[in-house]
């Protein structure tokens, strides 16, 4: 009898991509955490199930879940597995808000470097933003 096929996916991951491989499962389990398609509570796969799933080293695993561990967004309990913690979605949502504000002050140094007014760069973040048909409205800050 084939074995049931995992529940669990996170976007193939590749040494090519951006990105260490570790940080690249990190970042996968955030969204599918923050995004709500894992729970709290939901089990994830083993460091060697999860490794052999995404053809990458069961260390390179470990290192992911130790991360996300030390952030709160997941636990371990011997013996039962790796969960989601109940504040994972909360945590996960804040470290990517964090990590999208550094993102975002990196982007406006670059447009300032580049001469850009801070209009421009508004401007350039309304139309990355219009890009993904998620047009918000940016409140005017100058």
């Amino acid at each position: 009898m084939a074995e049931p096929k995992r529940k669990f996916l996170i976007p193939p991951i590749s040494a090519a991509a951006p990105g260490a491989l570790y940080q690249q499962i990190l970042d996968g389990i955030k969204r599918e955490i923050s995004e709500g398609r894992l729970a709290p509570g939901s089990p994830l796969p083993s460091f060697r199930g999860l490794a052999e799933d995404l053809l990458v080293s069961v260390i390179t695993v470990k290192r992911a879940y130790e991360e996300l561990e030390r952030e709160g967004i997941i636990y371990r309990r011997q013996g039962l597995g790796t969960f989601v913690s109940d504040m994972g979605h909360g945590r996960s949502r804040e470290v990517k808000k964090t990590r999208a504000r550094e993102l975002l002050q990196e982007a406006s140094r670059e447009g300032r470097e580049a001469g850009l007014s801070d209009r421009e760069i508004v401007q350039l973040l309304r139309d990355v933003i219009e890009e993904k048909g998620e047009l918000v409205n940016v409140r005017k800050r100058n």
